[in-house]
């Protein structure tokens, strides 16, 4: 079996991901399950993984201040919510057949791990896949600057950030379709053409740092394992050089 072209990679998943679509509920377990035997391919192949998961299925803490709940309270509201769905996820990777470390920014150790950073990197040398949950710890910081952050500290090659869209677009692909798919930005030409790749803070944090981007769709059976196996055909890459 030909090698991984990544080493150590960050996995950005969205909270509404989770949910399949469908609003009513709050986590899709078969969604769940097939995002598992995805990612089961790349840890069979030797790929070390970090993962961050959203909340946004659950609670979306930049979104209440209208209701009258404080912007502070609402995002601290929101990292439990990204607690949760780290849980989902790892008794779904555990039931899989994956070992796993779910660590958090908040200190909650009847249920995860404080999160420190060099624990986490001896957990990936050791291949045990590490869940990075409750954000960052502050608010007013969201799961795009999380999986940056979290990817600069524990010194993976790169983010990847599975969405429902195989890729970044000269226009929304589900609005119109006549737009095209870029096969590789530059970070200066994502910033000069305005493309919301992720928010200003992880994407400059990502820049700073070198740290590419590889924007995919997860949702395609196969998408995760050849991009990580160096398939450059899947998703667009944002780094340093276009």
């Amino acid at each position: 079996m030909s090698q991984p072209k990544f080493k150590r990679i960050l996995l950005k998943l969205s909270g509404e991901a989770l949910n399949g679509g469908d609003k009513s509920q709050v986590i899709d377990f078969n969604v769940l399950d097939d995002y598992s035997r995805e990612i089961r391919r790349i840890y069979d192949a030797g790929v070390e993984i970090a993962i961050v998961i959203g909340g946004g299925n659950i609670f979306r803490g930049a979104s209440v201040e209208k209701s009258g709940i404080d912007r502070v309270q609402g995002d601290h509201m929101g990292m439990l919510a990204t607690v949760i769905n780290g849980m989902a996820v790892q008794s779904s990777l555990e039931k899989n057949g994956m070992i796993t470390r779910l660590m958090s920014a908040i200190k909650m150790e009847q249920v995860c791990e404080p999160l420190i950073r060099r624990r986490a990197i001896r957990h990936l040398e050791r291949k045990r896949i590490v869940i990075f949950g409750a954000g960052t710890g502050n608010p007013y910081f969201t799961t795009d600057t999380t999986a940056a952050l979290r990817a600069i500290e524990s010194e993976s090659e790169v983010v990847l950030k599975g969405t429902r869209v195989d890729g970044i677009y000269t226009a929304d692909p589900e609005k119109d379709p006549l737009a095209i798919k870029y096969k590789h930005l530059s970070f200066d030409e994502a910033l000069a053409k305005n493309l919301r790749i992720m928010d200003m803070t992880a994407f400059t944090l990502c820049k700073e740092n070198n740290v590419p981007i590889i924007v995919f769709d997860m949702n395609k059976p196969g998408n995760l394992y050849n991009l990580v196996m160096g398939d450059d055909s899947v998703g667009t890459l944002v780094s340093s050089e276009a």
